[in-house]
């Protein structure tokens, strides 16, 4: 049995991706619904959650982390949901991964070392606020 994906499987899990880049957070959620994986993880390690905090969708954020989405995922280059968020300025994401438990301090870099490197001194504060 072959390990590939056949074109068919290939084109959902992009759309699912794309689902989380725009923010689609009913009709990504209803596919989570009905089975789909809410960890699932493109080839560069990008989680959906990742993708939708990246592209600052704080409603789809939520609705992967109340699924039981992995905050503390990183991808390959060693990035996380809330270091992507922290990147995007985006509070509201910011604050729901951070109640989900994320760690301002894990991956490389981590959120806090975003926040510090874009001088971003509001995020700064909202991950030191926690």
């Amino acid at each position: 049995m072959s390990d590939e994906l056949d074109a068919e499987t290939l084109a959902f899990a992009h759309r699912m991706f794309d689902l989380a880049r725009a923010g689609a957070t009913e009709e990504l959620s209803g596919h989570l619904d009905a089975g789909l994986p809410v960890n699932l993880t493109n080839d560069k390690g990008d989680t959906l959650l990742i993708l939708a905090a990246y592209h600052a969708h704080p409603e789809t954020v939520a609705a992967l982390l109340a699924r039981g989405a992995d905050h503390s995922r990183i991808n390959d280059r060693g990035q996380t949901a809330l270091a992507a968020a922290v990147f995007r300025s985006s509070s509201e994401a910011v604050r729901a991964l951070l109640a989900a438990g994320a760690d301002p301090d894990h991956g490389v870099p981590s959120a806090m070392d975003t926040a510090r490197f874009f001088d971003l001194p509001p995020m700064v504060e909202l991950l030191r606020a926690g």
